[in-house]
């Protein structure tokens, strides 16, 4: 089972980036070439028909750009502010210890009208990076059909934050 080969990869460093946290690193994932395509065929098959992909900095932009490939489909990266050189729209989230905030270029989905988008990244913990990203994905007239994860952190109920606002959240490995 993919879940389960997926898991058996992943490591846990304690204490970083903060004492209490404990990381889920996914480089050990990332570097088995079989896998990391196992597990973006299951995010493919499943999303094929979206007319996007957008991936969050940073991770998300590794399994989101590969998922749009093996579709044929557009990527959109959801950034840090400031770091897109076009005119863009942002959107403010809270973390644990203040704020941040993600922008997206205005034009990020061209001349295509209501498009239907996943929402990648890597891990899904409280929710509000994720839930930013489906704030600015509809601020330029995007549809939020799924928003996808490697791993989902259970105990900090992000997920139920996303599929309150009406989205399908699909998480391959949770804890």
């Amino acid at each position: 089972m993919l879940e389960e080969k997926v898991r058996k990869v992943i490591r846990d460093i304690p204490d970083f980036p903060k004492k209490g946290i404990i990381f889920k690193d996914i480089t050990t994932l990332l570097n088995k070439g079989d896998l990391f395509s196992e597990v973006i065929d299951y995010f493919a098959k499943k999303y094929k028909d979206v007319d996007f992909v957008c991936g969050i900095e940073s991770r998300g932009f590794i399994f989101g750009s590969a998922i749009a490939y093996a579709i044929k489909k557009g990527f959109v990266p959801l950034r840090k502010k400031g770091k897109l050189p076009y005119t863009t729209v942002s959107e403010k989230y809270a973390l644990e210890y203040g704020f941040d905030e993600i922008e997206m270029h205005i034009d990020a989905f061209g001349d295509v009208k209501n498009p239907k988008v996943l929402l990648v990244d890597d891990l899904i913990a409280t929710g509000g990076t994720a839930e930013a990203g489906v704030k600015l994905i509809q601020k330029v007239g995007g549809k939020v059909v799924a928003a996808a994860f490697l791993i989902e952190l259970t105990f900090l109920d992000g997920a139920k934050k996303i599929r309150e606002l009406g989205i399908e959240v699909d998480s391959l490995v949770k804890y």
